[in-house]
């Protein structure tokens, strides 16, 4: 799809409220790429790596005391038996996501059958945080296990392709975000991965994104790499553009590729924490007008050719982060300066 979005404005995922339908009303009628939220203040199931979950082998969720493990103790094959048969009989269902883990989706559905539009936009917890995060009984990384790495990449791939089926029963075009914080720590001694592995990884969700006919998207909320993200297959790039804009100007060869192939950059420049109170809409949009416009200062240094009116419409704009870890409060202020901050970008 060609994807031209010119700041319109989208959010991370997760929010810090806990009426879910009046949260999804307001995400339906203010945000113009609406998401679908994570409620995480509702109950641990909703944490985004207890999330998706559900289907995978071995996994011991542990609501009481809010731990989610792998229990590798004994002999998983039958576990793995039992993931692999509907994964390789397409069964998608079977990896789709149980009610009481993402309350947001479902009311979400329903809202948006009742909402125009022709765009949302759904995510799913990337297999390398996910696997940093969720270990084994002995705090051994899920990732580390080849076979719960390639359960977790194929589990992933099988979410992002529910979540489509299901998102353009009330929308024809979906976009589906693929999660990784982590990926601020590759390259350190926290990531024993090669770039090849990461980009793997990545592209087999970004792959069943696309044969559902979705934009794949993918989130790092610090800086990283970019060099990495912007190889793989990913159509929309969402980086913390508040504090790392200027960090992908490092990479002007990747990036000038990345546009020619239709990528769009999701420009987190709303703080999403106490800075806020800081920060003003028209403020915002001179700060990433001056970043843009340093990332093609610095490219153009360097032989690479890309103008500021190529990003003004391959551009999103989101906060920095999910909300999530906010309070309801901070969450109220950063929503507005978001939406307005979008209709200056734009005009």
């Amino acid at each position: 799809m060609n994807f031209t979005p010119n700041f319109l404005t989208t959010l991370i995922g997760s929010v810090p409220y806990q009426d879910t339908a009046k949260t999804c009303q307001r995400i339906a009628e203010e945000i113009d790429v609406p998401i679908w939220p994570q409620m995480v203040k509702l109950n641990f199931r909703e944490n985004m790596y207890t999330q998706y979950g559900a289907a995978l082998p071995a996994i011991v969720i542990d609501d009481e005391n809010e731990k989610i493990t792998f229990d590798t103790r004994e002999d998983i094959t039958p576990a793995l038996e039992t993931f692999y048969t509907p994964f390789l009989e397409e069964n998608l269902d079977y990896f789709g996501l149980p009610h009481k883990h993402a309350e947001g989706l479902y009311t979400m559905l329903e809202q948006l059958s009742e909402t125009s539009g022709d765009w949302v936009k759904g995510q799913v917890t990337g297999p390398i945080s996910m696997g940093l995060t969720v270990t084994d009984q002995d705090l051994r990384a899920s990732l580390y296990n080849e076979m719960l790495a390639d359960a977790l990449v194929k589990n992933a791939a099988m979410n992002a392709r529910w979540q489509i089926r299901q998102l353009k029963k009330v929308r024809p075009n979906v976009i589906i975000f693929v999660d990784e914080p982590y990926m601020a720590s590759f390259g350190s001694a926290y990531i024993s991965l090669s770039r090849e592995q990461v980009i793997v990884m990545l592209d087999e969700v970004f792959e069943a994104i696309h044969a559902e006919g979705g934009l794949a998207g993918v989130h790092c909320c610090a800086n990283t790499d970019w060099s990495v993200l912007l190889d793989t297959q990913v159509d929309i790039l969402n980086l913390d553009a508040y504090g790392y804009s200027e960090n992908l100007a490092l990479y002007p060869a990747e990036l000038r590729e990345f546009l020619d192939r239709g990528g769009v950059v999701a420009w987190g420049i709303v703080p999403n924490n106490e800075e806020i109170d800081s920060v003003t809409p028209q403020g915002l949009a001179e700060k990433l007008h001056e970043g843009i416009a340093l990332i093609c200062e610095k490219a153009a240094a360097r032989g690479v050719t890309i103008t500021p009116e190529e990003f003004a419409s391959r551009s999103l704009i989101t906060p920095a982060c999910g909300l999530g870890p906010t309070t309801p409060e901070i969450a109220d202020k950063v929503l507005p300066v978001l939406i307005e901050t979008g209709k200056i970008l734009r005009h």
